[in-house]
C-alpha cells in the first residue's frame, strides 16, 4: 500500500494504539508492538528479506521489527540504565537533595518550575534531550520533595526545556545536520544565536502550561503532606552529612562538559589523537559512565558502598520496563520509515511549497508525528526543503535560517508512543500513559505552534 490510503491507515493506526493503551489498559509494549506489527502487513513491507533484480535487498517485517528495537537499545539503552543509576546514587547519598537546595539558593524557593525549566534548555544545548531528562530527573524528583511543587508540572517544565534546544540549537546533531543541508553549515554561530531567540515563546507557553496541568494531574511521585511537613534538617538527618557541592555536582556536570567538548571538537573539525580522545569521552555512553564512576566515589565518601549492589539491582528491575517500552518505540518507528509514506510525502512536497515559512514546519511536524524522531524530522525535511529554498523565496543566511529553525519547531510537533522522548518523560515522571499524552504530547503541540509563531513574526522583519 502506497499513497494516501497509507497515510490514512497510518492515523487510524496511532489512534488505535491510543485506545488500547488508555482505553483498555493493554500494556504500551503489547499495544505498540501490535499496531506495529499491523501497520508492517498493510504497508506492504515483504515477509522475509528479499533481493530485487537491480541487487538492492529488502528488508522483512521480521528483520525491520528487530531493527527498530534492537536500534533503540544501541542508541539509548545503555544511556538510560548508566543514568538512572546515576541518579540512584545521588537519591540514596543525599547529593540530589543537595543540588535541589543549591537551585533554590540560586533562583528561590517560588520558582522552582522555571528554574527546572531554564536548567534543562542549559543542559540541552550540548546534551540529547533523552540523556538530559535522565541525568536531571533527581534534581526534579529533590525539588518536588523540598518545595511541594507539583511533580506533574516540574516533569513538563523539564521536558520544556530540554526539547526546546534540542531541536534549536547546535550543537546537537539534527539542528547541525539541518543547517549543512540547507547551505549554513559555516553560519552556525547565527543559528545558535537565532535558536536562542526563538526559545521565548515555547519556553513562556512550556512554563504556563507546566503550571496549568500540574493542578489537574498527579503523578506516582507526588509529595506527600508527611514528606512537606519535615525540616530540611529533618531530612539532612536521614542521610547523615550532606555530600559537598562539587561532589553532588559531578556525576551530572563531568559527562555534560565531556559530551561538550566532544560537539565543541566535531563543530570545529579538529584531529588527531587528542582530538578522537575528546570525541571518545563525549559519547554519551562512555561520558555517563565516567559519571557513574564518580557516583561510586560518592557513595565510598558517604559510606554507603557496601549497598552499591542493591541500589544497581533496584535500578535495573526500575528501568526495565522502560527500556522495554522505549524498544516498542523504535519498533513503530522503523516500520514507518520502511515503508512508503516517507517517499509519498517527499514527492508531493510541492503542493506545501506556497506557504512559505510554515511549509517546512508543517512537513517537519508530519514526519515527526509519524516516524517519531525528532532528529529524522530535521534532516529528512532539511533535505527535502533545500531544492525548494529559491522558490520559497529564501536565500539570505538569516532567511535559510530561520528556514531551519520552522523545520526545528516541526520537529518538536508532536511527541507520542512513537517517541523514545516521550516514554522516558512519561516514566521517570511516573504518570501513566494517558497523562503523558495529556501532558506531554499536548504541550509538545503547543510549544510546536508558539515555535513557529515567533519564528514567522521574526521572518517579517529578519532579512
Amino acid at each position: 500500500m502506497t499513497g494516501l490510503p497509507l497515510i490514512l491507515v497510518f492515523v487510524l493506526a496511532i489512534i488505535c494504539m491510543i485506545l488500547m493503551i488508555s482505553r483498555l489498559r493493554i500494556h504500551p509494549f503489547l499495544s505498540i508492538m501490535t499496531v506495529s506489527l499491523v501497520l508492517g502487513l498493510i504497508a506492504g513491507i515483504p515477509l522475509v528479506d528479499r533481493t530485487l533484480d537491480d541487487g538492492t535487498k529488502v528488508s522483512g517485517l521480521a528483520t525491520v521489527i528487530g531493527q527498530g528495537f534492537s536500534g533503540t537499545f544501541t542508541s539509548i539503552g545503555i544511556v538510560i540504565i548508566l543514568g538512572a543509576l546515576i541518579g540512584s546514587v545521588l537519591e540514596k547519598t543525599g547529593a540530589a537533595l543537595k543540588l535541589a537546595d543549591m537551585v533554590i539558593h540560586l533562583v528561590g524557593k517560588n520558582h522552582p518550575v522555571l528554574a527546572i525549566e531554564l536548567m534543562g534548555w542549559v543542559v540541552s544545548i550540548p546534551v540529547f534531550c533523552d540523556s538530559g531528562f535522565v541525568i536531571l530527573n533527581p534534581i526534579r524528583k529533590a525539588l518536588v520533595q523540598r518545595t511541594g511543587a507539583s511533580s506533574v508540572a516540574m516533569s513538563i517544565g523539564l521536558a520544556s526545556g530540554l526539547y526546546i534546544s534540542h531541536v534549536f540549537i547546535p550543537p546537537t546533531p539534527g539542528p547541525i545536520a539541518a543547517a549543512s543541508t540547507l547551505g549554513i553549515g559555516d553560519n552556525l554561530l547565527l543559528l545558535m544565536g537565532l535558536g536562542a531567540l526563538c526559545s521565548v515563546f515555547p519556553l513562556i507557553t512550556g512554563y504556563l502550561w507546566a503550571n496549568k496541568i500540574g493542578k489537574t494531574i498527579q503523578a506516582g511521585d507526588e509529595a506527600s503532606k508527611a514528606e512537606l511537613s519535615k525540616t530540611y534538617e529533618e531530612l539532612v538527618a536521614e542521610y547523615g552529612k550532606l555530600p559537598s557541592g562539587f561532589s553532588a555536582l559531578a556525576p551530572i556536570i563531568v559527562p555534560i562538559i565531556l559530551m561538550a567538548l566532544s560537539s565543541i571538537v566535531s563543530m570545529a573539525k579538529m584531529s588527531g589523537a587528542f582530538a578522537d580522545l575528546l570525541k571518545f569521552l563525549g559519547t554519551p555512553i562512555i561520558a555517563l559512565a565516567v559519571g557513574t564512576v564518580f557516583a561510586i566515589l560518592q557513595m565510598q565518601g558517604a559510606g554507603k558502598i557496601k549497598e552499591f549492589y542493591a541500589v544497581t539491582e533496584d535500578t535495573l528491575k526500575t528501568v526495565g520496563p522502560i527500556l522495554f517500552v522505549t524498544a516498542a518505540g523504535g519498533v513503530l518507528g522503523k516500520v514507518i520509515s520502511s515503508s512508503d509514506m516517507v517517499n509519498y510525502i517527499s514527492q508531493h512536497a510541492g503542493v506545501l511549497s506556497a506557504m512559505g515559512i510554515f511549509f517546512p514546519f508543517i512537513l517537519s511536524a508530519i514526519l515527526k508525528t509519524a516516524q517519531g524522531s525528532s532528529t529524522v524530522a530535521l534532516t529528512t525535511t532539511a533535505g527535502i526543503v533545500a531544492p525548494l529554498l529559491p522558490v520559497l523565496g529564501f536565500t539570505t543566511p538569516v532567511q535559510i535560517t530561520l528556514v531551519t529553525l520552522a523545520i526545528g519547531a516541526g520537529a518538536m510537533t508532536v511527541s507520542h508512543a512513537n517517541d523514545s522522548y516521550f516514554w522516558v518523560v512519561t516514566n521517570f515522571g511516573e504518570m501513566t500513559p494517558e497523562q503523558g499524552y495529556k501532558a506531554e504530547t499536548v504541550n509538545t503541540l503547543i510549544m510546536g505552534i508558539a515555535s513557529i509563531l515567533e519564528i514567522f513574526l521574526l521572518s517579517l522583519f529578519l532579512h
